[in-house]
């Protein structure tokens, strides 16, 4: 419950909440836990809602008719999600898929309820709109890496990214896990990080890259 109340009042429409909508949120709000490789699934007929990520980390995809994976974008601690919400924002014509990349811990606001609230209170709406716009550009910032970019540039890009992100020149993850995040296949990512380890930027160990010359990969960017 503590949890909750703390996740929860992190949110940036909270306090512009009045005291009944606030308890009607936390009635229909809930903290989950998912492991490593499992889909996060909608509730009965009812969409996923809000999700707010508390730890670890969630893999955003489309899925082909024929099973090609396409990585959107990822979702890290902080980060809150509407794109599952596709009852509450009619614009969403697409299905998205969400494979849980490590173990994790979220906060799901019940679609019902968001939908309740973003209709009446219009700081909610705005936050409604303003998180699902910042997820479009992510996936168009990803469309055109796929589209434009030769995959050294991607991956490198990537690479960088995750670098900056954690803080930390040592990336936990392994050729599979790299290869959906960057919406291509196990075997090229392994070809493409033993050119980078031939060139010094990149030393591989078992389940991990280790960035060994940043500047080197940024300037493959």
């Amino acid at each position: 419950m503590e949890e909750l109340k703390k996740t929860i009042t992190q949110l940036a429409f909270w306090d512009e909440l009045s005291e009944d909508e606030k308890a009607y949120a936390e009635q229909n709000t809930c903290i989950q836990s998912h492991k490593k490789g499992s889909l996060l699934h909608s509730c009965g007929n009812e969409c996923l809602g809000m999700i707010s990520v508390i730890s670890g980390e969630i893999r955003v995809y489309l899925l082909s008719e024929e099973g090609r994976e396409i990585t959107l974008f990822n979702m890290y601690p902080g980060d809150v999600g509407v794109m599952s919400a596709s009852c509450v924002i009619s614009e969403i014509t697409f299905e998205t898929h969400m494979e849980v990349g490590r173990d994790c811990k979220i906060m799901v606001m019940s679609s019902m309820a968001f939908s309740n609230l973003a209709e009446n209170n219009v700081y909610v709406r705005c936050f409604m709109y303003k998180t699902a716009t910042k997820s479009f550009s992510d996936v168009m910032w990803t469309m055109q890496q796929i589209m434009f970019f030769k995959f050294d540039r991607r991956l490198a890009s990537f690479l960088v990214s995750e670098c900056e992100r954690s803080g930390s020149q040592e990336i936990n993850m392994t050729h599979e896990h790299i290869a959906h995040c960057v919406s291509s296949a196990r075997e090229v990512v392994a070809r493409m990080m033993k050119r980078f380890s031939e060139e010094g930027l990149v030393e591989l160990k078992r389940g991990k890259v280790i960035i060994t010359d940043i500047e080197g990969l940024k300037k493959i960017i």
